[in-house]
């Protein structure tokens, strides 16, 4: 019985010792100039999506990388090798269009290559859009009166003070848009399971019991704002800006 207790204990303070298990990240921003009035893509992104307009003739893009699990504290660098396969990458396509895309690893075959002694060497297949591991948060200031055109694969979204046409499409997750004033808008919000709710008095229509369709058309000319979630909720807030719920 005594030996049982010891060895009980002798666990209990090598856990101690070893500390409490955590998640870690990564940050990386980058900035870049560019004029007022074009527009902005960001493709294939997901977790937590951050758009916020701005003054400044640039555009700044911050990138936090975290594992989605927790490790032990001396498991650091096996717990970040996964970082660097998850991509942010910029393009810019011309003076007025900058695209900000998603890149994740490419699926691997099962049976990579043949020996030339006729065995097979097999690989351990890669899932389609494998995240590694890793939830990514993105906060991108845009000039204010760009044109958004956002690609969202599952996770939250957050627009914010963008003066010009919006446009956001995602898969799965919450989608919140706050519309400053004044306008006119010419809103057409659609989600094909869950809610669409909104400071704007338009038209609300349930589709096939589950999903939501939302329009208002105010006076022309008017900004154009196309929302369309698969599964989750979209909500269209008219008012000054605010920071992203995530970050209170």
């Amino acid at each position: 019985m005594t030996r049982t207790l010891g060895v009980l204990l002798l666990a209990a303070l090598s856990l101690l010792e070893a500390g409490p298990k955590q998640s870690f990240e990564t940050t990386k921003s980058e900035r870049m100039p560019f004029l007022p009035g074009g527009t902005i893509r960001l493709d294939n992104s997901y977790g937590y999506l951050t758009v916020e307009g701005w003054d400044e003739p640039e555009v700044e893009i911050i990138v936090t990388k975290s594992t989605d699990r927790f490790f032990e504290p001396e498991q650091e660098q096996e717990a970040g090798q996964h970082f660097d396969e998850v991509r942010v990458v910029t393009e810019r396509r011309s003076d007025k269009e900058l695209a900000i895309s998603t890149a994740l690893p490419v699926r691997n075959s099962l049976f990579t290559s043949v020996l030339p002694s006729g065995r097979l060497i097999v690989t351990t297949p890669v899932p389609p859009n494998n995240k590694r591991g890793v939830t990514v948060e993105y906060t991108v200031h845009v000039p204010r009166d760009s044109r958004l055109v956002v690609h969202h694969d599952n996770g939250y979204v957050w627009v914010s003070d963008i003066t010009g046409d919006i446009e956001v499409d995602s898969h799965t997750g919450d989608m919140i848009v706050m519309l400053p004033d004044p306008g006119p808008y010419a809103i057409d919000a659609r989600t094909r399971v869950g809610s669409v709710t909104s400071d704007f008095t338009g038209k609300t229509i349930s589709q096939f019991l589950l999903g939501t369709h939302f329009t208002f058309a105010s006076q022309s000319p008017a900004r154009r704002i196309h929302l369309r979630m698969g599964r989750g909720s979209i909500t269209i807030k008219n008012g000054p800006p605010s920071g992203p719920f995530w970050k209170n």
